[in-house]
């Protein structure tokens, strides 16, 4: 079902640029449940979903059990249907407890997750990523890969050199494609060409990876992620990959740990940021404001496009309200998420979410 944004002067709160568009989607977070409540729980992660303008979030699989099997699954299964008030759907793993060695029964999980991954994990061997991608391809599934050789660890070879075999190995299998969190100018390289020899590929990126460097690093744990923040070549080819369609979606990778996780400087915290209630302004902020690209183009990207690849549900009733025309500070200590730890605290931004609308309902509003 086709969704238009539609502008109107509704003059919320004495704004006067109000957009009324598709609600986000993001097919890339980290709830943390089960296994680790105290930095995320569904209900938690749907308080910052819904305060940041999404309807529909897909949960990764670095959960305690993993969600490896049908038996894993239904116990996230279970608490999604007890707390969960908008579209929480699930991704299994990969392989059997995310140890890359072998594949998931794809056909017992299929009916009940959005995808196939093992973020977090980079599948090594060869054959078993083959043997993965014949068995999703076989039931029309998506794998979704998070990239990271192990010889080279976080290096943008290792994102690279891994999203280059996996491309060879889409094209040789047939499995719909989708690469996770790209941030290197080598991986858009690959993945462009990809898609001009019609591979099955598509590919997200996250807002922090296309509004800093690495040159706004400072040593604190909130600049700690994985992968890491690049250089102005890798942020400049991403923006570019965005213009020409390489890439085809923005995902938060929204990844809630304690404070004391992440109190540590920059290389003794845990890797990971959250980022749904910060995602619009910031992106809105830095590329459409700055005229790098149009309003349609960033709603699509967040809203539409991940369901169109992942076959996630379409509701015209699945709103959000902005105030393009709002102009405040970035302040972490009011999130709604367990997790504070952003590189965005303390930016002034555009763009506010003021009413997030699921199956009709007001599941969020500013009062």
């Amino acid at each position: 079902m086709k969704q238009e944004i539609s502008y109107g002067k509704k003059d919320i709160h004495g704004g006067t640029d109000i957009v009324v568009c598709p609600a986000f989607c993001d097919v890339h977070v980290h709830f943390r449940e089960p296994g680790r409540p105290d930095k995320e729980t569904i209900l938690t992660g749907c308080d910052a979903a819904a305060a940041g303008g999404y309807t529909c979030v897909c949960p990764m699989p670095n959960l305690d059990p993993v969600p490896d099997s049908a038996e894993n699954l239904e116990k996230e299964l279970e608490i999604i249907r007890r707390d969960a008030y908008l579209d929480v759907i699930p991704y299994a793993s990969i392989t059997l407890g995310r140890q890359g060695l072998v594949p998931v029964d794809v056909k017992a999980l299929k009916g009940h997750v959005a995808a196939f991954s093992d973020d977090g994990s980079g599948v090594q061997d060869d054959a078993v990523m083959r043997r993965a991608m014949e068995l999703i391809a076989a039931e029309d599934c998506v794998l979704a890969a998070h990239c990271e050789d192990k010889r080279f660890g976080t290096a943008p070879e290792g994102e690279w050199m891994q999203i280059e075999r996996d491309l060879d190995l889409a094209a040789e299998t047939g499995c719909p494609y989708h690469v996770c969190h790209i941030s290197t100018k080598r991986s858009v390289d690959a993945i462009r060409r990809a898609k001009d020899r019609g591979v099955d590929v598509t590919c997200e990126t996250a807002p922090h990876y296309l509004a800093l460097t690495e040159d706004d690093i400072k040593d604190e744990g909130r600049f700690r992620m994985n992968p890491p923040i690049r250089t102005a070549e890798d942020r400049k080819a991403l923006i570019e990959g965005i213009l020409d369609g390489t890439i085809d979606m923005i995902a938060t990778d929204h990844a809630p740990h304690t404070a004391e996780e992440k109190s540590r400087g920059f290389l003794g915290s845990t890797m990971g940021v959250v980022g749904l209630e910060t995602s619009f302004p910031v992106l809105y902020t830095v590329l459409v404001r700055q005229g790098i690209i149009p309003l349609e183009k960033l709603i699509d990207m967040m809203s539409l496009a991940p369901r169109r690849r992942f076959r996630l549900p379409v509701r015209e009733n699945d709103t959000v309200t902005i105030d393009l025309g709002a102009q405040w500070t970035i302040d972490s200590s009011l999130f709604r998420s367990k997790g504070h730890s952003t590189p965005f605290d303390g930016m002034t931004v555009w763009g506010r979410v003021i009413e997030t609308v699921y199956k009709g309902k007001s599941i969020y509003h500013v009062k």
